[in-house]
């Protein structure tokens, strides 16, 4: 069934606007179809339909049209200054009708292609305004970090330097402690020989003296060592390092109970993994020859995504998955990202895509399979799809 003309419509205007008001006839809002250009209006909203060749140009970009009250309501701003005589042209026929319709179309066509590169210019100089933001911001950190290590290693130095003075002094007052001891040591044995020679007066009294002196000898003898021992302090030991080595083993479980082979096949795809590179990404031309390495991208995203800025740390990841997709972690951290967008579908994606790489399953892998297996099922359940999360 052919659709109805509209004709009772009504239109005002000024110099710089036309105000068109089409009645909708109890058809429904939503299941009106707008098409506008410069010279051209359609409104289809079944069983009805509406067009215009219009007078003049008119700017089709600010135009505006509102829905409600039964009506729909257009607002055309003019480009030319002025009165029209009549909404649509006069003595237009058929033939110049289709002329009129194609040209609109193609018109509109070219200007939804013009607006849908500016988009992807605009978003591309946007995606490289925050990346070298990003690299910027890494540049500075790593610099404070740097004068950070180097502070520290200055103030190291110099307590070094202290502690190797002080054992140095240390020293030099053991040395000092050892001769005292000696002094007296002789001292006292000239004092011995000096009470030797006075005992010897009389016959008896040498025996009385040699068997007191023996006596007192000893006990004296017994003192001074006795108290030598607890004054002397021996010098500290040397120091030294005693190096001890481990057998390497990359997992952690016993060869007995380990699937070797598997084992094997994932450390040769992780092998495989970090030497595929692709380079030929024109954004590759701007960045340092360290910013083209995927791991550093991940962890700038890593750090990124620490700080909530979760859209910076999708930038990075995908720069990293266009340089190098297959590594697993940077499909698993960039689903994290997405869960907190929740851009919930390419949660799943990514987390789908990681868990294709984590095969085959081992020890290894099995923290990352966890974490993506928790992120898909988060996703699931946030769009109520509790089937695919069993």
């Amino acid at each position: 069934m052919p659709p109805l003309p509209l004709r009772d419509y009504s239109w005002q205007q000024t110099e710089s606007a036309v105000y068109l008001s089409l009645p909708l006839r109890g058809v429904r809002p939503r299941n009106a179809d707008i098409f506008c250009t410069e010279n051209y209006l359609k409104v289809h909203y079944p069983p009805f339909l509406f067009e215009a060749f219009l007078y003049a140009p008119i700017d089709d970009i600010n135009s505006k049209a509102k829905i409600g009250n039964d009506a729909i309501v257009f607002t055309l701003f003019k480009k030319e200054i002025g009165l029209w005589e009549a909404l649509s042209l006069a003595n237009v026929d058929k033939e110049m009708m289709q002329r009129i319709r194609e040209e609109s179309v193609l018109q509109a066509q070219a200007k939804a292609k013009e607006l849908t590169e500016a988009k992807a210019v605009t978003k591309r100089e946007d995606e490289r305004y925050a990346l070298r933001i990003m690299m910027e911001i890494e540049e500075n950190e790593r610099k404070k970090i740097e004068d950070i290590k180097e502070n520290e290693r200055k103030k190291a130095n110099k307590e070094l330097e202290i502690w190797k003075e002080q054992q140095k002094n240390a020293t030099t007052e053991e040395e000092m402690l050892q001769r005292e001891v000696k002094m007296c040591q002789q001292k006292e044995q000239i004092e011995k020989e000096r009470e030797k020679s006075k005992d010897k007066k009389t016959i008896s009294q040498i025996k009385h003296m040699k068997s007191k002196t023996a006596t007192k000898g000893n006990s004296t003898k017994a003192i001074f060592s006795e108290t030598l021992k607890n004054d002397y302090v021996p010098a500290p030991r040397s120091t030294g390092n005693i190096k001890i080595q481990f057998t390497p083993r990359v997992f952690p479980t016993a060869l007995r109970e380990s699937q070797v082979a598997e084992e094997e096949e994932w450390l040769h795809k992780q092998a495989e993994a970090r030497r595929v590179m692709n380079e030929d990404i024109p954004e590759l031309h701007d960045l340092k020859e360290e910013e083209k390495n995927p791991e550093w991208l991940k962890d700038k995203g890593n750090k990124l995504f620490g700080t909530e800025n979760y859209l910076a740390a999708i930038n990075a990841y995908n720069l990293a998955i266009r340089l190098n997709n297959k590594i697993p972690s940077l499909y698993l951290n960039r689903a994290a990202c997405h869960l907190k967008l929740k851009n919930l579908h390419k949660t799943i994606e990514d987390s789908s895509k990681a868990l294709e790489l984590l095969t085959p399953h081992v020890v290894d892998n099995a923290n990352a399979r966890m974490k993506a297996h928790v992120r898909r099922g988060t996703a699931f359940c946030q769009l109520e799809l509790y089937v695919e999360v069993g």
